[in-house]
């Protein structure tokens, strides 16, 4: 467990898959095809804690359509990648981009096709209701699922890491726009 929260606290990027974690996987789409997602305002202000705290985030995701973009603008999020065909590639460009190493970085992912950026994670994070191989290979499996406040349990356990979690429980959260 200490070990865990070292790890935790390390995190400088965070690299969220979308469609469930984000969301719960469930699709709506249009009688025009567009696609629609819902997404958890809790999660969202999780993200915006995290930001606060420094940390770097970004959405890496195989889909496309504008409500990823949408979100990750309304969040502040400059990095969001979507279309992505190979995730473990475009983690790996990412981060050297950025100049984050492994060991900085967490993953949280429900599916095959997140698994594939293991070897480019420090920390593997998986909603309660990922896939069992994802599961099993997973430092940290959330008690909540996907798109039902599984990132903000992360963002709690990453700011108590950090030792920010405390006065925000106690004193409050405020945007701010300066």
């Amino acid at each position: 467990m200490v070990r865990l929260q070292r790890r935790l606290a390390a995190v400088e990027l965070l690299v969220l898959d979308v469609d469930g974690v984000l969301t719960d996987g469930g699709l709506l789409m249009t009688p025009a095809g567009e696609v629609l997602r819902r997404y958890d305002v809790r999660d969202g202000l999780g993200l915006r804690l995290l930001a606060g705290a420094g940390l770097r985030l970004a959405f890496l995701s195989g889909a496309a359509g504008g409500a990823i973009e949408a979100r990750a603008r309304q969040l502040g999020i400059d990095h969001c990648l979507t279309a992505i065909r190979d995730k473990r590639a475009a983690l790996a460009n990412l981060q050297t981009t950025l100049r984050v190493t492994a060991a900085a970085t967490a993953v949280v992912g429900d599916d095959l096709n997140d698994l594939a950026m293991r070897p480019l994670a420090g920390l593997l994070v998986a909603p309660a209701d990922a896939v069992a191989p994802l599961r099993r290979q997973a430092d940290l499996v959330l008690r909540r699922r996907g798109g039902h406040g599984a990132v903000r349990e992360l963002a709690e356990r990453i700011l108590q890491a950090r030792g920010a979690w405390q006065a925000l429980a106690r004193d409050g959260w405020r945007d701010r726009n300066d």
